[in-house]
């Protein structure tokens, strides 16, 4: 059945296509087959796309939302071809080493492989959904054909891409390998999401958090068994390298990840089966079952991040120290500056949310306005420490989303005694993206502001790109929401809420945040390199797509901005 191109290109399609090609348009010819498969993956996402939207139901999704298919299968392998590019330009002027940029070329195909692994299972998905529906229907036999061709050139292309950077053909071989493990890693992993958190994301969102996950998950265990084969085996025997120089800061926030993920399982494990064999009947008996279960809450979770998260960052990282006394030496080895900060992020925190909490509870004000004063709240704490404390953020950030992980497995758990005081805070805050299961909010809020931080770490020729994530969403989608709200009468679409006033104000806000923050980054040394040409585009793509979008916008934006800002 063909499909009208005015119903095919959606406003959200169109501003992705744009942000792809503006992607395209910077990259040098070294970079032509990531080009092609870059182009290759938005044509395959857009083709799976259209199709989607009459297969929703096939899939437990968020109610409201688009599919968002193709937003979430280009946003992440878009932003590493956007980092491959500027490591490009430092590698030409001899400012980083070729194992930083093939590290990197790694990291590209990583996500494209996870996306297009993604792509494929849906494809197959849907044709054999039409196929039972309808055997004799051409149309089906027309897309099997066509995503086999997709993804016949997209794996030519990853191919000679590959054996550029390989010096040998099994040391490329392993490369296709280790890019397959991740396509198939993406496909269970977004099964196991879907599945487990009914309803809670559209599919394009499920992409981009499997990708992502997929993708550090991947590097932590390739670094890990590089490290243990050096530790093993003799360098004169073989000499094994992976990545980057990494800091210790960014090993510490990896340990703590990855100290939840074995948490998260092993207590799952043990707790079903205490309660296979202790099954209780009475009240007191339910009490007592929950404050053991408390206790082992705690226990397991106490020794896995003194013990077992520490211990691999030990085998990874040569600490001189455990790393809980290298953060001790680390906060104060400028006790002061850093100590004052902590401080002020308190007494923000503490006076913002019980001011919130109340007007939550018992005003009439809208809750989206509600959610905005939050983004407020974080350029007023992240702006100063990124200028001045940057390293101290970084280290922040991981602090405060191993505290946001922790509280939802106890919202989610109703661990005793926290479990339902949690639940009942964390509700004063939802909106219709939020569900009982599952609260993302401010994990979206958090890590589009940490993100385009933490990506920005090492070589860096755009000053604005550590700011991507404070700017879009603290100034220019706050902005946008509060103008529309207030003063909005042109929409974008018949269905949508978005106005054109809204838009206007978010795009002006942030050209006008940005010209106050170029000027004083000069002055604390930056060398600005920032044009304003392009950095004009950046902001209205992301102010577009803020407008457009159905998506959890505080996932997507940030890492669009960042991508352009990148260019």
């Amino acid at each position: 059945m063909a499909i009208s191109p005015s119903k095919a290109m959606n406003g959200e399609r169109v501003v992705v296509l744009l942000f792809v090609l503006r992607v395209l348009s910077s990259l040098p010819i070294s970079l032509l087959p990531h080009a092609l498969s870059l182009s290759l993956l938005s044509l395959f996402s857009l083709f799976v796309e259209i199709r989607a939207d009459e297969s929703l139901y096939l899939f437990k999704t968020r109610p409201g939302a688009s599919s968002g298919i193709m937003l979430g299968a280009v946003t992440l392998p878009a932003v590493m071809l956007s980092k491959l590019i500027q490591l490009s330009r430092a590698f030409s002027l001899q400012q980083i080493e070729l194992g930083e940029l093939e590290h990197m070329t790694m990291q590209f195909w990583a996500t494209s492989a996870c996306c297009c692994g993604v792509l494929i299972f849906l494809s197959i998905v849907m044709w054999c959904a039409a196929n039972n529906k309808n055997p004799h229907f051409f149309s089906s036999v027309w897309d099997a054909k066509f995503s086999l061709s997709c993804v016949v050139l997209y794996s030519v292309v990853c191919c000679i891409s590959l054996a550029t950077i390989s010096h040998t053909g099994f040391n490329t071989a392993l490369k296709l390998l280790w890019l397959l493990c991740h396509g198939f890693a993406a496909v269970k992993l977004i099964q196991h999401l879907l599945n487990t958190f009914p309803f809670c994301a559209s599919i394009g969102e499920a992409l981009l958090v499997t990708s992502g996950l997929v993708l550090y998950f991947g590097d932590m265990l390739a670094c890990t068994i590089a490290k243990v084969c050096r530790l093993l085996i003799s360098p004169e025997l073989v000499s094994i390298r992976y990545g980057i120089k990494r800091s210790e800061i960014g090993i510490i926030i990896q340990g703590m990840l990855l100290g939840l993920l074995i948490f998260s399982a092993v207590f799952k494990f043990v707790i079903r089966s205490w309660e296979y064999f202790c099954r209780v009947d009475n009240s007191e008996s339910r009490q007592n079952k929950e404050i053991g279960r408390s206790l082992i809450f705690f226990t397991f979770l106490g020794f896995i991040m003194i013990a077992v998260a520490p211990s691999w960052m030990m085998i990874v990282l040569d600490f001189d120290v455990h790393p809980i006394l290298w953060l001790f030496q680390f906060v104060f080895s400028e006790p002061f500056k850093r100590l004052s900060l902590c401080i002020y992020w308190f007494g923000l925190i503490f006076a913002s949310v019980l001011r919130f909490y109340n007007i939550s509870k018992n005003s009439k004000i809208e809750r989206i306005l509600l959610r905005k004063y939050y983004h407020l709240l974080a350029v007023s704490m992240f702006l100063p420490a990124l200028i001045y404390q940057p390293k101290f953020l970084d280290l922040a950030f991981g602090a405060a989303l191993a505290v946001f992980l922790v509280l939802e497995i106890i919202r989610v758990w109703r661990i005793w005694p926290l479990g339902k005081l949690v639940h009942q805070f964390m509700s004063a805050f939802t909106d219709h993206r939020d569900s009982d299961l599952l609260i993302v909010s401010h994990f979206s809020l958090l890590l589009g502001c940490a993100l385009p931080i933490w990506m920005s770490s090492g070589f860096n020729d755009r000053p604005l790109t550590p700011f991507a994530g404070i700017l879009s969403l603290g100034i220019g989608d706050t902005m946008a929401s509060m103008v529309g709200y207030k003063y909005g009468v042109l929409r974008w679409s018949k269905t949508g809420k978005k106005t054109i006033e809204g838009t206007a104000a978010g795009i002006t806000s942030v050209l006008a945040a940005c010209s106050v923050l170029l000027p004083l980054l000069a002055s604390t040394g930056y060398i600005l390199t920032q044009h304003w040409f392009p950095l004009v585009i950046a902001v209205t793509t992301s102010g577009l797509l803020e407008a457009y979008t159905t998506q959890l916008d505080n996932a997507f934006i940030p890492l669009v901005f960042y991508s352009l800002l990148c260019l």
